[in-house]
């Protein structure tokens, strides 16, 4: 074993395998793996290994995509052939119309990434899968990629490729301990030696909180039992004269697929069990849980009356094994948070289907800094300190047993919850608030109308319509006011804070005390990074001269790591986190300068405290920082309070607002406000697959300043011209906004993807971002947008149709 490699990969699954075979791939060939038993010995080797193009996004398609190519080429390599049933086809059945509007609405996301998939009715389900039942069955999607893999052989043909391009595989080596130097490189102690590396990556499957605690980290990983069975031989497999598809049924909770003349079913039990959750033995390996089929009662049941083959047929073999899962059941690749130069690729439950995209995503972020994807959706920081192994148990629990029956839009599950509160959570509880969550914050949805009121979930509008017109009346034509909790905010302090945020954004960083900017900050390759509210607010007893860095609640984790990466030794610049300590009241409307009048001493005039000002004041007897800033395209003020002041706040603001009129609002009426005066959301519409131009974010950018990051790759960018532009899009159609992911269309030809839809209330028009082919770009151009798979007329119009000069935010 060598003593040194450019990075060391811990895990010899298919997540190790695939990111070291695809760091050869990206030209890094001085690469280790180290596996503490035999490759595969983990989930991998007992893995159904179903390999789907279905995903909820066009980043996990994407994936799907490459990891589909990737296995077909290794299936036909003559030297080493991986044992692959590409194309057997498989049906996700469906009997609500809620979930075929979402396999509609998949079906045309799917489209954008060139994957094609079918919606089928429930006759045509049964003539491809001659086995089922159509008894309570409205229909099902088809996907003709579908298939399975031999894990341990596709585990080996990427590692013998790895090594033939020079990395090196060391089994039987189990790691002992990781230490990182102050230069930001690694030792890793094995049984064998020590290898010195630049860069780790935590591929440890089930394992991997053990190698986490290595580093000092906890990763939100917790790993569930799962049960499958092999048949007997099944006579009508031998009869259909075909490869039998694979079936998803989200009624029944099973899934199965062809094995030789019998079938693979695997169970997605209700009273299913976590494992491992106070320890693994450390002889576990190649094995695997004892069978407990009394469980599987229930789901069993359901899969005899879609199938009542299988009451006739015995079973051969039963095997029940660990699978991971994280909080919101999408894996971990990407950067560890708080830590340098280490990566993990980890939480992968559905690791041989997805494991050859994963690794492939997870090299190009270790070798370049980013994916040519988007990689919010798996990145590891998107989860933050409420991310506990406990939690992520609560949540594999609930996604175990929904395992195929997918979210909703607005669909906020309750396991675990509430998680993140502030003191005025069970306050808005009382007043009727549905919540939602937002990185584990209990954050305000809308006000229901009555305490028994029910949403209808689905992709179409709903019973919320009306709740939502109402409150975005309210603040339109009075005043509203809502909470933004967890929203993430840093102390900027030193004499450095400015020409290091001159470094990091791209455009104009506001300098002047007392007045509030907003900036973008770009990779290295010219793309969009993050999205900063900056605020300077001058000395006072509260603290010295300061900046508040405030961006989405989510973020706290991704920023904080790439604000801190760019520091330098020579920069005096300390930053502190202040996101768990204060909450945003948002004031909104044309009376709400009335209503800060009336709670807050001092002068608030339009004068003395114009848009885009910060105070320091106190609204009642509660010391609160002012922003004049606005989400909604109402004149409004952020009011930041330390959270032990914040029922005093909003006492006093209620107290102030009965004689205008307050009501509460929600965050569905901020999406639809938003929308309609051309405000963005990260990692919605701000994405890193595209630069500031693409984006019409022209304004924020500030080329003739002598440098910042992304600078050199963003004027190469200016040169070659938009890929993509994002444009504003009214849609023809009243029952249901354009969903994420849902293609746009020039005469049947896919010319872009939605971002962001909604129905748009003061404006009365349904409206929907998307970035598009820059020919059709143009204001005027006829288009048609997949809405619930359906084409449906579509112009393109200017951003922002709400005060498009922006009069009202500044009255």
């Amino acid at each position: 074993m060598r003593d040194q490699a450019r990075v060391v990969i811990i895990g010899g699954g298919i997540a190790g395998c695939s990111a070291l075979y695809h760091l050869t791939q990206e030209g890094w060939t001085d690469v280790m793996l180290i596996e503490r038993d035999e490759l595969t010995s983990g989930t991998t080797w007992h893995s159904a290994a179903q390999v789907t193009n279905f995903g909820m996004t066009q980043t996990m398609v994407g994936l799907k995509s490459h990891s589909i190519k990737l296995y077909q080429e290794l299936r036909d390599d003559p030297e080493y052939p991986v044992g692959y049933n590409h194309g057997d086809g498989g049906i996700r059945l469906a009997n609500t119309e809620a979930q075929m509007d979402g396999y509609r609405h998949f079906a045309s996301m799917a489209a954008g990434m060139g994957v094609e998939f079918e919606v089928l009715d429930a006759e045509e389900c049964a003539r491809r899968h001659p086995l089922i039942s159509t008894d309570n069955l409205l229909g099902g999607l088809w996907d003709g990629s579908d298939g399975h893999i031999d894990p341990a052989q596709l585990c080996q043909a990427l590692a013998r490729r790895a090594r033939l391009a020079g990395a090196e595989v060391n089994r039987h080596t189990p790691v002992t301990g990781l230490t990182q130097h102050a230069d930001a490189t690694w030792t890793v102690h094995t049984e064998k030696g020590d290898v010195k590396c630049e860069i780790v990556v935590n591929a440890g499957g089930y394992r991997c909180n053990e190698i986490g605690a290595m580093m000092g980290v906890q990763h939100p990983v917790a790993s569930m039992e799962h049960q499958y069975f092999l048949t007997e031989d099944i006579p009508a497999i031998a009869e259909a004269g075909h490869r039998i598809p694979l079936l998803r049924c989200p009624i029944s909770d099973y899934y199965c697929r062809q094995e030789k003349g019998g079938l693979l079913l695997g169970f997605y039990e209700q009273d299913c069990r976590t494992w491992g959750m106070d320890g693994i033995d450390p002889h576990f390996t190649n094995a695997l849980c004892p069978d407990d089929l009394d469980r599987v009662t229930d789901v069993l049941e359901g899969a005899f009356e879609r199938m009542p083959c299988l009451t006739e047929t015995g079973i051969r073999e039963v095997v029940n094994g660990p699978i991971t899962y994280t909080i919101d059941g999408a894996p971990l690749v990407g950067p560890i948070p708080g830590k340098r130069n280490a990566f993990c690729i980890i939480g992968l439950r559905a690791g041989l289907g997805e494991g050859g995209g994963h690794g492939w995503l997870l090299a190009q972020q270790i070798v370049h800094g980013e994916a040519e994807y988007d990689t919010w959706g798996l990145d590891p920081r998107r989860f933050t300190g409420h991310a506990t192994v406990e939690l992520t148990a609560l949540k594999a629990i609930e996604d175990y047993q929904n395992e195929f029956r997918f979210h909703f839009p607005h669909e906020h599950r309750p396991a675990g919850r509430p998680m993140k509160t502030t003191p005025l959570t069970a306050v808005f509880e009382a007043e009727g608030a549905e919540m939602g969550t937002v990185n584990g914050w209990e954050r305000i949805d809308f006000i229901k109308p009555t305490r028994d009121f029910h949403e209808t979930l689905g992709f179409r509008f709903n019973e919320v319509q009306a709740v939502v017109a109402a409150e975005v009346q309210a603040v339109a034509t009075g005043v509203g006011l809502t909470e933004v909790s967890g929203f993430n905010r840093f102390e900027l302090t030193g004499t450095g804070v400015h020409a290091f945020l001159d470094r990091m954004i791209c455009g104009a960083v506001t300098k002047k005390p007392g007045r509030v900017g907003l900036g973008y900050l770009l990779n290295h390759h010219g793309m969009l990074k993050a999205e900063a509210t900056v605020a300077n607010i001058p000395a006072s007893d509260r603290g010295p001269d300061r900046v508040w860095y405030g961006s989405a609640a989510a973020s706290e984790f991704h920023d904080m790591d790439w604000l801190t990466t760019h520091l330098t030794p020579d920069d005096d610049v300390q930053i502190r986190s202040l996101t768990n300590d204060q909450t945003i009241l948002v004031l909104a409307g044309p009376r709400a300068r009335d209503v800060l009048q009336a709670a807050a001493r001092g002068d608030w005039s339009r004068d003395a405290f114009p848009w885009l000002s910060v105070r320091e004041a106190h609204v009642g007897i509660a010391p609160v920082t002012v922003l004049g800033v606005s989400f909604s395209g109402e004149l409004a003020y952020e009011i930041h309070v330390p959270n032990q002041s914040l029922a005093a706040a909003y006492t006093a603001m209620r107290r102030a607002g009965a004689a205008h009129g307050l009501r509460l609002f929600g965050a569905r009426a901020v999406d639809s406000m938003r929308l309609e005066k051309g405000f963005l959301h990260w990692k919605a519409d701000i994405l890193t697959e595209f630069d500031p131009f693409e984006t019409g974010l022209d304004r924020f950018v500030k080329l003739q300043k002598p440098d910042f990051v992304g600078k050199a790759a963003l004027l190469d960018a200016v040169d070659r011209g938009p890929r993509k532009k994002l444009v504003t899009l009214t849609v023809d159609c009243t029952h249901a906004a354009a969903h994420p992911g849902a293609s746009v269309r020039l005469n049947g030809r896919i010319v872009g993807t939605v971002t962001s839809g909604d129905w748009g209330h003061r404006t009365g028009l349904n409206l929907a971002y998307a970035f598009v082919d820059p020919e059709v770009a143009a204001p005027d151009t006829a288009l048609t947008v997949d809405v619930i798979g359906a084409p449906t007329p579509a112009m393109v119009i200017p951003t922002g149709p709400y005060d498009p000069g922006y009069d009202r935010m500044r009255a």
